[in-house]
């Protein structure tokens, strides 16, 4: 699986991002056909050049506006809808949106209609926007993880900081931040409004294919951003089984803690009938954790089930790598997950959620949709 990791030492912003994921290799005519697809050849032109700061080149991008034209959180929105770009593009780019017109609107105590956003209003945000989630779909990412963000204090002028936006922003997302001797702003909220969307906060094991650095607009020493485009490498083979037999409890009552579990952390819960003593029907509730989450699990089935007392089993667990594809049918566009040993494909199965909402659009039976998901997912991957 292809993953992204954002070095943020120096912070984000939405043309450092583009400059990262174009230095990483990602196709630098999709932000020509970023700007085309958002209607906005009048306004904007980019450019991309090669910069140093300091000991660290890379590639920065300036996305200039022409007669700026301020919007708001809804006429971006629309321009984002009517762009001619990929689902898995647009979905996350909207998404982004929401959180900075959202930021702004708890900010000033506005509905968005009446929001002035000033530099977030621009015809640049759409294309840093659109534009980044762009550029990872095209370098194949699937997950995106980031570093801590730098978070300097006082003030910028009359500016808390960090800065209030970009911290309503990434309220809520994990986002960690570690303290900075910077005296200016580091995250600007578009680049925290990506990461906001798109990143785990944490730094995954990975084999490293590429490294790119997007160059920041200040000529300091080191204003760059890095990612890291690899292959996510599974470290998490060691896992622990908690299980305890069950023969007292209500079955909705199960149902409701396996739920419970699952939105814990839990890897995995399963329950097995079985035959307990006095030959009483029963569960086994058997529950997968890893190390840090083993105590918080063991605590909640002791507290909320009838059991007293569970077992806790060290086990080994080998993973296939894995990853999403979309694919074209007659009923429309859905995910899929492929099964991978060796880098090399070797099976697909269906996206449920997606196959039961084309299911009910259409009209059509849950399992035809899912076989046709299946054939042609199958069929791209040449597994037919």
């Amino acid at each position: 699986m292809t993953i992204a990791y954002f070095d943020c030492f120096a912070g984000i912003s939405g043309d450092m991002t583009l400059g990262a994921l174009l230095d990483a290799g990602a196709d630098r005519n999709l932000l020509d056909a970023t700007i085309e697809a958002l209607r906005l050849g009048d306004e904007v032109n980019v450019n991309v050049r090669h910069e140093q700061r300091g000991h660290v080149g890379g590639t920065r991008v300036i996305v200039q506006t022409r007669d700026r034209v301020e919007r708001t959180v809804p006429d971006l929105r629309a321009v984002i809808s009517a762009a001619e770009v990929p689902d898995e593009v647009k979905r996350p780019a909207l998404s982004a949106l929401e959180r900075l017109g959202s930021a702004e609107a708890r900010l000033h105590n506005l509905p968005e209609s009446q929001l002035n956003l000033h530099e977030l209003g621009g015809a640049d945000t759409l294309v840093d926007l659109v534009g980044a989630f762009w550029l990872l779909q095209n370098l194949r990412v699937v997950q995106v993880y980031a570093s801590a963000l730098p978070a300097p204090g006082g003030r910028a002028g009359q500016m808390p900081l960090p800065a209030p936006a970009s911290m309503r922003v990434l309220e809520g997302t994990g986002a960690t931040f570690q303290a900075s001797d910077e005296t200016r702003e580091l995250v600007t909220p578009t680049g925290g409004a990506i990461l906001a969307v798109a990143a785990k906060f944490t730094r995954p094991a990975m084999s490293l294919q590429s490294i790119g650095y997007g160059i920041g607009a200040r000529e300091v020493p080191g204003n760059a951003l890095a990612v890291w485009i690899g292959e996510e490498v599974a470290t998490q083979t060691g896992v622990t089984m908690i299980e305890t037999n069950i023969d007292d409890m209500a079955p909705n009552l199960i149902a409701a803690l396996c739920e419970d579990l699952m939105g814990m952390g839990a890897l995995d819960v399963s329950v097995l009938p079985a035959v307990m003593k006095k030959g009483r029907p029963g569960h086994v509730l058997a529950v997968m954790a890893t190390s840090d989450t083993t105590a918080l699990l063991t605590d909640h089935v002791l507290r909320h089930s009838t059991t007293l007392g569970v077992r806790l089993t060290n086990a080994d667990r080998v993973i296939a790598q894995r990853r999403m594809i979309e694919v074209r049918t007659e009923f429309g566009v859905a995910r899929a997950k492929v099964k991978e040993i060796g880098g090399k494909a070797i099976d697909v199965a269906p996206e449920f959620e997606d196959c039961r909402r084309m299911a009910r659009e259409s009209g059509r039976d849950l399992s035809e949709v899912m076989r046709a998901v299946t054939t042609a997912a199958r069929k791209e991957l040449g597994l037919d």
